[in-house]
C-alpha cells in the first residue's frame, strides 16, 4: 500500500471553557522527524505525542503546534517568593535608616516587582490539561494518516500508468534491437562495395558485423529494466514503507536506460531512450513523496 509523506490533519478537545487546538503537518523527508511547539509547562508530554505519530509515521518531516483558547476559572494559583520578598523589604528598611529616607514602603512598590511573583497552573489541572492535548493529538493523527493514505492511492494509480508507459517504450525498443544489426550491415556491405567495385570479403563483413553486435547488443539491459519494473510494481503491493526501495529502484532503471542510451547506434532507439528517461523522470518525482 503506497503512503504519501504530505498531509495534514487537525484536531480538538476541551474541557469547561478551555479548547485544546492540535495541527499536524508533514512534508518530504529522507527520515522520520518529528518536532513539537508545545508550551513549556507540558513539555513533559512531548515524547508521548512523538510516539504517538511514529507509530504511523515511518518517514517524513513532521510539525505538531499545540494552541489554547479560553482559560478555565480556578486552574490557576498564585505562588509568592517569600524569601527574597523578606529580603526586598528588609533591603527598604535598611536603606531608610541609612540614608535617613522618610518614605514608606507600599505594596504596590512590591507589585512592581515581578521576580517576586509567578501565576502557575495546579499540578492537577495540568495533568487534566495535557489530557486533552493528548486527544487532541490523536485526533490530528489520525485525520493526518488518512490524508496520507489517500494521497498514496492516488500516487499509486499513477505511478502504475507510467510503469506500464515506461514498460511498453521499452519493449518496443528492445523488439527493434535485431534489426539494428542488419541496418549496420547493408550500410557497411554498401560502402565496400562502392570501394571495392563490388567485390567484398564475406568473411571480412561478417566479422565487422559480429563486433558491431556484440557491442552493440543491449539484452541485458533490456532484460534488466524490466526486472526492475516487475520489482517496482510488485513493492507498490506491500503494506509497509516503500520509499526507499522504490527511489533505489528507479536509480537502477535510468543506470539502464543511460546505458543503452550509451550503445545506441539507431535514430528509433535513440529516440526510444528519450521517452524512456522522460517517463521515468515523472516515476522519479512522485516517488519522492512516498514513505
Amino acid at each position: 500500500m503506497v503512503t504519501s509523506m504530505t498531509g495534514f490533519g487537525r484536531g480538538t478537545a476541551g474541557h469547561d471553557s478551555l479548547e485544546v487546538t492540535v495541527e499536524i503537518k508533514s512534508v518530504n523527508h529522507r527520515f522520520q522527524e518529528c518536532s513539537v511547539k508545545i508550551p513549556r509547562l507540558y513539555s513533559g508530554i512531548e515524547d508521548r505525542i512523538k510516539k504517538m505519530i511514529g507509530s504511523t509515521i515511518k518517514r517524513g518531516k513532521v510539525d505538531v503546534y499545540v494552541s489554547f483558547e479560553g482559560l478555565r476559572s480556578g486552574s490557576h494559583e498564585l505562588s509568592v517568593d517569600w524569601a527574597l520578598l523578606d529580603s526586598f523589604a528588609a533591603f527598604a528598611e535598611e536603606a531608610k535608616k541609612r540614608y535617613n529616607l522618610q518614605d514608606e514602603l507600599k505594596l504596590e512598590h512590591l507589585f512592581q516587582q515581578s521576580e517576586l511573583f509567578s501565576v502557575t497552573e495546579k499540578k492537577e489541572s495540568v495533568n487534566e490539561t495535557e489530557d486533552i492535548i493528548l486527544q487532541a493529538a490523536a485526533q490530528a493523527s489520525a485525520k493526518l494518516s488518512v490524508m496520507r493514505q489517500n494521497e498514496g492511492k492516488e500516487l499509486e494509480k499513477d505511478l502504475r500508468f507510467q510503469v506500464q508507459s515506461l514498460r511498453q517504450i521499452a519493449d518496443e525498443a528492445k523488439n527493434k534491437c535485431p534489426a539494428v544489426s542488419r541496418k549496420y550491415k547493408d550500410r557497411l556491405e554498401k560502402k565496400m562495395r562502392e570501394y571495392t567495385n563490388g567485390e567484398i570479403d564475406e568473411s571480412k563483413l561478417l566479422t565487422e558485423v559480429a563486433v558491431f553486435s556484440e557491442k552493440a547488443d543491449m539484452t541485458e539491459e533490456f532484460t534488466r529494466l524490466i526486472s526492475h519494473l516487475s520489482q517496482f510494481e510488485q513493492a507498490l503491493e506491500k503494506h509497509e514503507p516503500i520509499g526507499r526501495r522504490l527511489d533505489f529502484l528507479t536509480q537502477e532503471m535510468n543506470r539502464e536506460i543511460n546505458t543503452i542510451g550509451s550503445k545506441a547506434n539507431d535514430e528509433t532507439i535513440a529516440s526510444a531512450v528519450i521517452e524512456m528517461k522522460s517517463t521515468l523522470e515523472k516515476i522519479r518525482e512522485q516517488v519522492q513523496n512516498i514513505e
